[in-house]
């Protein structure tokens, strides 16, 4: 059984938590969302946030990292068993990202994904696409980040042959 065929609806990834600090907060607005409420503290009190909070893509930023090495380390452990790893291509796209509550200095958010949806793909053939919805939940138990992911993966099933066409 290949990797694509063990995944099922409903599975679910935990990818680990994340302790926002107001370094980093500041560190990364800095560099890539320089709006106030993510870089000063006393102008933070005085926006609709009513402190420092961290930029909606530093959370995205840290899923993702958290993410990656949770099926890097996955797909080492299934290769150390002797096991087929998931191989994964690119992502066509995303749903319904959203940030319905801030994250403050202190916090600590766990990533947490369900895959929702699977199927083969109609135009890549050897592939399936996966959908999976990502929360994080911080330590007070409300959800901080949302979105629906879809990634393309290799279903382990060869290419059909096209009559007329060069082989391989």
């Amino acid at each position: 059984m290949n990797a694509y065929d063990q995944i099922a609806i409903g599975d679910i990834h935990v990818f680990g938590k994340h302790t926002f600090t107001a370094e980093g907060i500041r560190r990364f607005a800095a560099k890539y969302d320089p709006q106030v409420f993510h870089l000063d503290e006393e102008a933070a009190r005085q926006s609709l946030f009513g402190g420092l909070c961290a930029s909606g893509w530093h959370t995205a930023a840290v899923m993702m990292r958290l993410l990656v090495d949770y099926f890097d380390a996955r797909d080492a452990k299934a290769r150390a068993a002797g096991q087929p790893p998931l191989v994964s291509g690119p992502s066509p796209g995303l749903d319904d990202l959203r940030w319905p509550n801030p994250v403050r200095p202190g916090d600590v958010v766990e990533f947490t994904a369900r895959i929702v949806g699977k199927r083969l793909s109609k135009s890549r053939p050897g592939w399936g696409l996966l959908s999976m919805t990502t929360t994080g939940v911080k330590q007070t138990g409300e959800v901080v980040f949302m979105v629906t992911t879809h990634a393309f993966v290799e279903t382990g099933q060869p290419a059909p042959i096209v009559a007329g066409a060069p082989s391989a």
